[in-house]
């Protein structure tokens, strides 16, 4: 699943540590999903989202 992951998170311009901080998980998996090498669960895809205050379909693209 193609994502904008990459985008969002620059355009509140922090790193991926940050954001794996925020959503508590590893930068490893930021890497991955933002790599699309891994499709994060729905739970993750609804933290996602929520923390960038947008819908997951505009995130993640089927």
């Amino acid at each position: 699943m193609k994502n904008k992951l990459k985008v969002y998170r620059a355009m509140l311009d922090i790193t991926q540590e940050e954001l794996a901080k925020e959503l508590g998980v590893t930068r490893q998996t930021i890497i991955a999903i933002e790599r699309n090498k891994y499709d994060p669960s729905l739970a993750l895809a609804f933290k996602i989202a929520t923390f960038f205050k947008v819908k997951i379909e505009d995130i993640f693209i089927h």
